[in-house]
């Protein structure tokens, strides 16, 4: 999963590259880019969920909801494809990823592999939270990586081995990451 936050987005490279804008002086700021982003992930998110969803093959081994994605739900909204492919500098035809089990530990457009896959796979467990070890260090936040949801990841864990994957998927997972990135920190 990718959150825009996490790139040190230039507001001149999405100008010249025709980025979708809210308004028509070029003046968008990080938070007006995230809630376009926002905005076309939900309705990207409402066409996948037309569908049935097989959520273990889109809920990663560590717990991420691939489902909940923008890079997955970027297959779904050419709009949602192009902003994605803009924030990201890369070309819209690799802004798709299927999910991590479907891209075997890859997150499609990102140059990095994942550890928390092939150690699932070799352990044979659906989730983490199924292994012996859980949590281990491969399930370590880092503060440097504090504004993408991979920090969720054993929150998430925790959720799906108490409500199980299924009413974690169609009635948590999204309220997380929302929480996650748009509403503010409280005791």
């Amino acid at each position: 999963m990718i959150n825009m936050e996490e790139k040190d987005m230039d507001i001149k490279t999405i100008e010249n590259n025709n980025a979708p804008r809210d308004s028509g002086n070029g003046s968008e700021s990080k938070t007006e880019i995230l809630n376009m982003v926002r905005e076309y992930g939900k309705k990207a998110r409402a066409k996948v969920w037309e569908q049935s969803i097989d959520f273990e093959k889109l809920t990663a081994p560590c717990g991420l909801p691939c489902f909940e994605c923008i890079v997955y739900l970027a297959g779904y909204s050419d709009e949602l494809k192009k902003l994605v492919a803009t924030v990201l500098q890369i070309p819209e035809e690799n802004c798709v990823c299927q999910g991590c089990r479907a891209e075997k530990g890859m997150c499609g457009p990102l140059p990095v592999s994942c550890h928390v896959y092939p150690c699932a796979q070799e352990k044979k467990v659906l989730t983490c939270g199924d292994c012996e070890d859980f949590p281990c260090d491969y399930l370590h936040p880092y503060a440097d990586q504090a504004l993408k949801p991979h920090n969720t990841k054993v929150f998430n864990l925790c959720l799906i081995k108490k409500m199980g994957l299924k009413k974690w998927a169609e009635e948590k997972a999204e309220k997380v990451i929302d929480t996650y990135h748009y509403e503010k920190w409280r005791l």
